[in-house]
């Protein structure tokens, strides 16, 4: 009787077993970003929506905050643990696939897929001719300004020159309102890409054409001293260094800051928060020879090379990239479309915030595709925020370019 009792609870366990096993075989998992407040729903609408549509596959969504994402997915993959399918910053790719644990896509990618998507946004996650990943949202950048502070500083049109921003600012700061002309974050993430506006307006790019940094260039030097002096002077936020992009950002939407350089999501973020907030688009402005450049952003969704269910995995992001589901998530979190039929909507061909942005395209730079870029990134937004706290800008851009090289030639 115990014999006959242990073999059936044996039986039992195994059909528990075989059963998770095949629960398994069928659940997709994907780590994702949080973008804002409407990320979780949307995803939440995508799982009912995609299993309603695909019986015998299940998916399970983990939203991460970006500040996380990437030692959440390290510490995930060194143990893996790491789920089928995730949400990186593109500039992370090469080293997921120097590590070898980005799947290329090129098996299942048709022509009729590829041909969805706009290439500006396809080709930053392709590499020694493979697709390691697709951009499931993608920005600019552009810079954003106050028209009622504007009027009543009795300035006509957004400045076109760093020049004539620095005189704007100083206009702004003169109504003496607890108004700041210019927002400028120095913490945190994108620290680093706030300096390269003005770099770049001086001709200057991150890596020179031998491939060094070109933070120790005259050009680097002469953006540094520019911030540095729109801060000795007053025209930007007081305590640069403790506020990071949303900081500014939520200051803008307060009507305190004159203009400021951020992404399209700002947008949606004052049409929810700040509806009577009377405020322009326009691009950021240029250097003394007219340069200027933009950040172009993408961030990928990639599938991990040890995933047991690549097939699910696949449908679910054809199921992601159709262009019904990229128009609900890119309008919901504010990105510019990635998907050719998506921008021929009204809502990006009628909307004028958007147009500014997707104008500023031809000059959009992206991070540099090299090993250790975030180091780099780092090390450069270690150096601004020094300069910022009043340190020597010649000697910290030495500084940091020295240690930035010696990353890039590892």
């Amino acid at each position: 009787m115990k014999l006959a009792k242990w073999t059936v609870g044996l039986m039992a366990g195994m059909s528990l077993l075989a059963l998770a096993a095949q629960a398994d075989a069928g659940e997709v998992r994907v780590t994702v970003a949080e973008y804002s407040a409407k990320t979780g729903p949307y995803f939440e609408a995508v799982k009912k929506e995609f299993e309603a549509a695909n019986p015998g596959i299940t998916v399970k969504f983990e939203v991460v905050p970006w500040d996380v994402l990437l030692q959440k997915l390290t510490t995930d993959i060194t143990a893996g643990t790491n789920a089928d399918l995730s949400i990186i910053g593109t500039r992370w790719l090469i080293d997921f696939v120097q590590q070898d644990v980005a799947e290329p896509l090129d098996g299942y990618i048709k022509p009729d897929f590829k041909d969805r998507f706009i290439d500006t946004f396809l080709s930053p996650s392709m590499m020694e001719g493979k697709t390691y990943g697709l951009p499931i949202a993608a920005s600019a950048r552009a810079m954003y300004y106050n028209k009622e502070l504007f009027e009543k500083a009795g300035i006509a049109n957004p400045p076109a020159t760093w020049t004539e921003l620095q005189e704007d600012a100083r206009k702004i700061k003169a109504l003496g309102t607890g108004t700041f002309g210019f927002g400028l974050q120095g913490k945190e993430i994108e620290t680093d890409v706030y300096y390269y506006y003005a770099m770049w307006s001086q001709g200057t790019e991150i890596l020179n054409k031998d491939g060094t940094s070109g933070l120790g260039t005259p050009g680097a030097l002469e953006a540094a001293k520019l911030y540095k002096s729109m801060i000795d002077e007053g025209l930007t936020e007081p305590g640069v260094t403790s506020n990071n992009r949303e900081d500014v950002q939520n200051l803008f939407k307060q009507g305190k800051v004159g203009m400021m350089i951020t992404a399209p999501f700002l947008s949606n973020q004052i049409k929810d928060e700040a509806p009577n907030l009377k405020y322009g688009v326009a691009a950021i402005p240029a250097g003394p020879t007219g340069a200027r450049g933009t950040y172009g952003v993408t961030d990928s969704i990639i599938m991990f090379k040890n995933s047991k269910n690549k097939d699910e995995a696949w449908k679910l992001l054809d199921f992601l990239f159709t262009t019904e589901q990229r128009a609900k998530f890119t309008q919901g979190e504010g990105f510019l479309p990635v998907n050719k039929e998506e921008a021929k909507m009204d809502y990006y061909v009628n909307n004028a915030d958007l147009a500014a942005f997707t104008a500023l395209l031809p000059d959009a730079r992206f991070a540099p595709v090299i090993p250790g870029w975030e180091e780099v990134a780092q090390i450069t937004s270690d150096a601004m925020q020094k300069i910022y706290l009043g340190g020597d800008p010649e000697a910290g851009l030495k500084e940091a370019a020295a240690k930035a090289n010696a990353v890039i030639k590892k």
